[in-house]
Formats: C-alpha cells, structure tokens, sequence
C-alpha cells in the first residue's frame, strides 16, 4: 500500500498501490486555481490536494455506487463479487495512511485555511475513518463481511404457510387481517430472516467497531454521532429527551390504541401491546387505526406510477425542476414480477450514485397510502441531492448538513403530501370530502409520528449503542432488544422470543447502515420545525391544514437550505432558517389539540402499562 506525493510548482501527484502490482497514478496538472495576492501557500497547497481529492473521491464513489446498486437490484454473487472489489478500491483511496497524514496535517493549520476548506477535510478523515487502510487486513474484512451480510439480506425469501412471500404481502396481510392466529403467523415469518442475518451481524459488531477504533474513536456508534459533533451520551441523551418531553402524549396515544385493538380483535385489553396486534412488523408506526383518515379507497382507480409521479409534481410545483430524465429508466421503481427469478431489496431507498447528475430510487411502489407517503419521502432525498449538486459545493460536501437533514426532508414532504387541502388540490380527494380533523391530526400520530419516536429514539438507538458502545455479548442481544421494546415502546412479543433469533437484525439499516437510527428521530423533530415555519410564516395556516402545492415561496423556503449541502454547521443552518435550534416545541404544539381529545377519550382508563 503506497500513496507517495511528488511536488513540484504546478504538479502534485500521488501514486497509489492497491495491491497485487495494481498501481493508480492520479495527478493534478491543470493550471493551479486563481490565486488572490493574499492567498496563503497554506491555502494553495490545501486547494490543490482537495482539488486531486474531490476528483478521485467522487470517481470512485460511483464505480462503487453503481456496483453496490446492482448488488441491491439483482442480487447474485457475481455483482457481490464486483461490489467488494468496487468498495476496496474506494477504501484504498480514502482510506490510505499518507492522504489520512497530509489532512491531518493540514488540520493542524486551519487558521491558514477557509472555513470550506477545514469542512472538507474533517469530511474526509469521517470518510476516511470508515475504511481506514492503516490496517487493510482489517477493512478488506469489514468490506466482504458487508457485502456477504446484504447479499443475504437482499435475497432472503420469506415464507408463509410453506409458500414464499414478498415484504409486501406480509404487509398487506398485517393491513387487512382480523384473525390473531393468522397475524401471528404472519409475524413470525416477518422475523425469520434474524436467524439467517444474526451470525454476519456477530462479526460485523467487531469488524466496524475496530476499523472506527484505528481513527482513534472508542467504537463504531461513536464514530457515527460524530457526523454530528456530539458525543455518545450526548446523542442518547438528546433521543432520551425527546422521549421525556413527548411522554404525556405518548402514553395517552398507547392507551387509546391498545383500547382500540382489544375491541377490534374481541380481546381482554392488554397491559403492553402485543407486538402482532400492530400493522407494522416492528411496531415502529401504528397505522390503520383511524378509520376517518383512511385513504384506501381513493387509490382505487390510481396506478404505482401516477404515485411517483405525483412525488415529482410536489416538487415541481414548488418551482423546483423536473428529476433528471435518466431518473426513470436507471430507477427500479416497481415491485419484481411474480415468477421473476430477480430478487432486489425491498426496503426504498433514494441513490446519489456520481454525486453528479445519475439520480436513483429503488421502491417496489403499489398504489396504496403507505407507497404514497414512502414515494414523496424518497424524493425528497432526491431533490436534496439535486439541491446541492453544484459547483459551489465539493463533492465530499455533497451530503446533508447532517444525516437527519436527509430524512428531515423525506419526512417533511410526505407530511406536507398528507395535508387534506394538498390532497384535494392534486385530485386524489374530491373537493367536497368533509374530512375528520381529529381523525387525520390522529393518523398523523400514529403513523410515522410519535410511536417512531419511542422505537428509533428509545429502542434503536439504545440497543445499537449496547452492541457497540458498550460491547454486549452477543448471547444477549435478543433479550435486551425486547427489554427495551417492553420499557420504551410498552409492547411485547406473542411470546417468548429466545437468542435463536436476532430480530432486530430483520430492520434493514441495522445490518446495512448501522447507528443510524436516532438519525429518524432527529428528522421528526426537524421536519416539524420547518413545517411548523412554513406553515405559520409562509403560509398562515394552520400546520394541521395546510397546503404547500403551487407556492414558489415555499420551494424557495426549501431550496435555501437544500443548496447549502455539508458547508455549513447543521446548527446554523437550521437557527437561520427557522430562527430556533433543535426544540420539540414544534411537534408539541402541533399534536396539542390531539393529547386534549385522547385524554377525554381515555377519562377512567389506567394510562400507561407499568
């Protein structure tokens, strides 16, 4: 492994060896930027190393990306094999010990240096940190040990009865059934994939724990708030405070709701929730209980395409372009055709492949609310991408400002997308629907809103912080998992679950984009905040009734931040967009009128489970 500078005036370059006689010669030739007469030789020789970096980075990000995609959409061990070899290319750049050396250097001399500058090379050595090539043995592992994990993760086929299934039927199934015993059969085949993934989670724990302790972070979750500037405990006890402030709320909606599904399923109300009463598999959202806010017939005539397509009208109408045309034709939209032997994921993403203009999706989109809302968050990250993709931003700050402000984002447009006067305004409601304030303002609750809350703030990211922070045995997992899901969420499984299984490893980002989860939980609390301004400052309606399509002052609103990617600190830029830091005050006030109607609801019910 080699990356040796030779300087010259108008020359740096790096030869890079990636092993097996492979040799990478990147140089930067072109005539230096144009320098001011002030400008510090500090600051010239950090353009020109940031100059070769960006290049290179953003090259191999796409080789990588593009491998990675086809591993995602069809998976076979030929593309796991090409997504591997793509990932140690990019590791062994990024990664290597001399690049890591001169930006450390160069960090040593940051009041020589642009504010831009500095950002990037903190970026850097975050990226840098997670594939570090100072113990190659080591990332070269971590890299197989994840492209082996979503290989199985991706092509993992659920059963039901004997005959395979797809996600989205044991979806469906969870929507509409009324029989425990079916429900319960239906969940348990949701978890069978914890068995099959537990034993490449087990490694993995040590692999990204390790590669993060040779940047000198404690562990793998530490490295990861860190894209943040917060600390371990400072991440969990901002999560731990969202709880705390939203707790009235949330024990009146679990009472309602365990009230609501003893009576729907003719059954003794429990103390927790039985975790197969719930529509969801990781009973994260509980949606499917507000019967006035139930948009399923209003689908019935629409087509998965019209709902993507209307994701893209949100925006347009907001005065943003049109997506990229090679959107459509590169993007897998849809689900796989029955009989197909194509197996992809099937958790929807959004896709920034070149950091360039090559702007993917990856859903399995069914006409039907979910995909509605799921459609609008997904391009929402989309227009986020399109929002800082331009000269003013270096690809390695083409990112949000912080990982919540992606999801922010995503979240934001499908709650925007969810207000009944957009709906009327788009067709999918005819204009005279009478719509039920409470029982929308409710549905809003439930699904994502506060229940997410508890999963991602409470549990996620407090048993991801055990496995890595504090290293729990791996004899352990499962336990703790349903500890915290029966202290956090108040709901417990149907029954016993042993260490057999590992069902926190059926959530997909636990074993392909690991201590991320609290990141949800910041972007409820985020897109609150912006649709809280939006709504009262841009608009002047109320935030429970609003309706953002055709308003250009909106758009400009968004695409003020959007156009800022990582340049600045996630701090500012939210405190001038909205003129407050991160604050729950938003959320609080606009779900308020809904905890006064659950607390006449539950007059003379216990509240709570303990």
């Amino acid at each position: 492994m080699l990356l040796r500078p030779r300087v010259c005036r108008t020359t740096r370059a790096w030869v890079l060896r990636l092993g097996s006689g492979l040799v990478l010669s990147l140089a930067f030739r072109a005539a230096p930027p144009a320098r001011a007469a002030d400008t510090h030789p500090t600051q010239e020789r950090a353009d020109r190393f940031l100059a070769l970096v960006n290049a290179s980075y953003q090259a191999l990000y796409y080789v990588e990306s593009e491998a990675q995609w086809k591993a995602a959409t069809d998976v076979s061990p030929a593309h796991d094999a090409s997504s591997a070899t793509a990932g140690k290319a990019r590791a062994a750049f990024v990664g290597n010990p001399a690049l890591i050396q001169e930006t450390k250097q160069l960090l040593l001399l940051r009041r020589e240096l642009t504010d831009l500058t500095i950002r990037q090379l903190e970026r850097l050595l975050l990226i840098a940190a997670e594939s570090p090539m100072t113990n190659p043995q080591l990332t070269a592992a971590r890299i197989e040990a994840e492209t082996a994990q979503n290989s199985v993760l991706n092509s993992f086929e659920f059963k039901l009865a004997g005959k395979t299934v797809t996600a989205n039927d044991l979806d469906n199934l969870l929507n509409r059934s009324t029989d425990l015993a079916e429900r319960r059969a239906v969940w348990e085949a949701s978890k069978t994939s914890g068995p099959a993934l537990r034993a490449g989670l087990v490694k993995l724990r040590d692999l990204r724990n390790g590669v993060a302790q040779e940047m000198g972070y404690s562990d793998y979750f530490a490295l990861q708030v860190a894209s943040y500037g917060v600390t371990t405990d400072e991440m969990l006890k901002l999560n731990d405070d969202f709880m705390r402030v939203l707790q009235p709320l949330y024990l009146q909606l679990h009472t309602w709701t365990k009230y609501k599904l003893a009576e729907k399923f003719k059954q003794p109300v429990p103390h927790r929730i039985p975790a197969h009463w719930i529509n969801n598999r990781w009973a994260q959202e509980w949606d499917g209980l507000s019967e006035g806010a139930d948009l399923t017939p209003f689908f019935k005539d629409r087509t998965a395409e019209w709902v993507v397509k209307s994701a893209e009208t949100f925006y347009t109408g907001l005065g943003f372009p049109p997506m990229p045309a090679s959107f459509w034709p590169k993007s897998d939209l849809y689900p796989v055709a029955a009989g197909s032997p194509r197996k992809k994921n099937s958790h929807a993403s959004a896709w920034h492949l070149d950091l360039g203009s090559d702007i993917r999706s990856l859903m399995s989109v069914e006409p039907n609310p979910w995909w509605f809302t799921t459609a609008h968050h997904e391009l929402g990250h989309v227009y986020y991408f399109m929002g800082y993709t331009h000269p003013a931003v270096p690809p390695l700050l083409r990112n949000g400002a912080n990982p919540a402000f992606h999801e922010g984002f995503g979240e934001l447009t499908a709650l925007a997308a969810a207000q009944v006067p957009y709906l009327k305004s788009v067709g999918l409601l005819p204009a005279d629907f009478q719509a039920d304030d409470t029982a929308f303002l409710l549905n809003n609750a439930l699904s994502p809103g506060i229940p997410f809350i508890y999963w991602s703030s409470g549990v996620m990211a407090h048993w991801e912080a055990d496995i890595y922070a504090k290293n729990l045995p791996a004899n352990e997992w499962n336990k703790r998992w349903w500890h915290y899901v029966g202290e956090f969420q108040g709901v417990e499984a149907p029954a016993e679950r042993g260490e057999e299984f590992c069902d926190p490893a059926t959530k997909t980002h636990i074993n392909d984009n690991p201590a991320f989860y609290y990141t949800y939980a910041v972007a409820q609390v985020f897109k609150h905040q912006l649709h809280d301004y939006i709504a009262k400052k841009i608009l002047r309606q109320p935030p429970q009734n609003c309706n953002y399509a055709g308003n250009r002052e909106v758009g400009e609103f968004i695409r003020k931040i959007m156009v800022q990617g990582q340049t600045a600190d996630w701090r500012k830029i939210l405190r001038d967009a909205t003129g407050e830091d991160l604050s729950t005050r938003a959320m609080v006030e606009y779900y308020a009128p809904l905890r006064q109607w659950l607390e006449k609801e539950n007059t003379g019910r216990p509240i709570g489970w303990k």
